[in-house]
């Protein structure tokens, strides 16, 4: 299991009646993003937490490189020359 601060920490409730427990991970005391780890639950509870195997570390969506200045649907400059050529010869 590996986290790195800002992931979330998924428990499963393990037993009937137990609801899933959820909560952002505040602090990795290991250097490698193994447990332990400081967790802040959504109820407001905050611990140190040994994951069991009912538990996952979610990782947040990463945020996209930004796209390229030049729109695909455009084609290069030197397709659209020759087209105009094109054009004006037939005209």
């Amino acid at each position: 299991m590996h986290a790195v601060v800002g992931d979330r920490l998924h428990v499963r409730g393990n037993v009937v009646g137990h609801p899933d427990r959820t909560g952002e991970i505040l602090e990795v005391r290991e250097s490698s993003g193994e447990p332990p780890y400081l967790v802040r639950f959504d109820d407001g509870h905050t611990c140190l937490v040994f994951p069991g195997p009912d538990a996952v570390v979610e990782h947040p969506p990463q945020k996209r490189k930004a796209a390229s200045k030049t729109p695909a649907s455009k084609a290069p400059a030197g397709k659209t020359a020759a087209k105009r050529k094109t054009a004006k010869a037939k005209a």
